[in-house]
């Protein structure tokens, strides 16, 4: 490929993202009164935000009906096509209807508009002509037109789905706002998310429990190394009966070794033991682990039950799969 094929393939390419940015900046100035109805209306309903479009828009209507679901707002989308052959029967008269339309002209959109009303449901309409069918037959319009497309031919919808999506991404951030929506509710929405999993789940149901790597005091050099490599935890823990003294790690070895040189053999674990190792409750959650790990820069923690006792260690490779 030759420079010049590169420059003209950037230079395409920032054009495309500079027309959606500054329809998006349009997009921010423009928000107004219509836009705090649609999240108060939304808020205020009793069921489901069911979202619906053809074609691209009912790409970015599912994209916008998962986000709200997943951030606090019961949301589904409908196609509208199905809907006119029997799925109108999955709207309730509590739900509340977004309708994604970029001409406000879908003839499929139209043709469901006479059942919402007859339903009595409120309907917030999503589409870039303020003056077209479905705005006017709506209660409340989302007006989400742009300049121009960023395709080159101007044809394919590009800057105008860019601006559904931030639309739709605007209203949910809005309702989790004035939900209160936080990052435990969030957890409990994603349980399979790596978020979910270090919000819900606890110490005690990732951490080492069995084979751990215990030593005494009086643990020889020699003892010490073999005992750091069979128990793959990269440490050993010194205890003196159920009381722990103190942690030696790898990273403690290998810089007495380097100290110590030919009297390293003759050092004791509890010689190089660092006293009063951090730990944790084994109820605590896995962010709680994380956070002290980062907060102190280290690595692994021993784990307590209720009484103090060593049940466990924890690494940070536990937590971060």
């Amino acid at each position: 490929m030759t420079d010049n094929n590169k420059s003209q393939i950037l230079e395409v390419a920032r054009r495309a993202l500079h027309t959606e940015m500054l329809a998006l900046g349009h997009l921010e100035q423009s928000l107004g009164d219509s836009f705090v109805q649609a999240v108060e209306a939304i808020l205020a309903s009793r069921g489901k935000c069911i979202v619906t479009g053809m074609g691209k828009s009912g790409l970015v209507g599912r994209k916008i009906a998962a986000t709200l679901a997943s951030t606090g707002t019961p949301s589904f989308f409908l196609h509208p096509g199905e809907a006119f052959h029997g799925d109108l029967g999955m709207i309730s008269k509590e739900d509340i209807i977004l309708a994604l339309s970029y001409s406000g002209e879908t003839d499929e959109i139209l043709k469901i508009v006479p059942f919402i009303h007859t339903n009595v449901n409120t309907l917030i309409s999503m589409t870039g002509n303020a003056e077209s069918t479905l705005a006017k037959n709506s209660d409340i319009h989302l007006d989400v037109r742009v300049e121009e497309e960023a395709c080159i031919l101007h044809l394919a919808p590009t800057t105008s789905t860019t601006a559904q999506i931030a639309m739709g991404d605007a209203l949910a951030v809005s309702l989790m706002k004035l939900r209160g929506f936080t990052s435990i509710d969030f957890a409990r929405l994603h349980p399979g998310g790596s978020l979910g999993r270090r919000l819900l789940m606890t110490v005690g149901n990732v951490m080492r429990s069995h084979d751990l790597p215990i030593v005494g005091p009086d643990c020889s050099a020699t003892e010490m190394i073999h005992t750091i490599s069979k128990g793959g935890l990269g440490l050993i823990i010194i205890c003196e009966g159920d009381r722990v003294e103190g942690i030696v790690t790898d990273g403690d070895v290998r810089r007495t070794m380097e100290r110590r040189r030919a009297d390293f053999f003759n050092i004791r674990a509890a010689d190089i033991a660092t006293p009063n190792p951090k730990s944790i409750c084994a109820d605590a959650k896995l962010i709680e682990a994380e956070k002290m790990m980062t907060r102190n820069k280290i690595t692994s923690l021993l784990v307590n039950d209720e009484a103090g006792k060593l049940v466990g260690v924890i690494q940070i490779y536990d937590i971060k799969l």
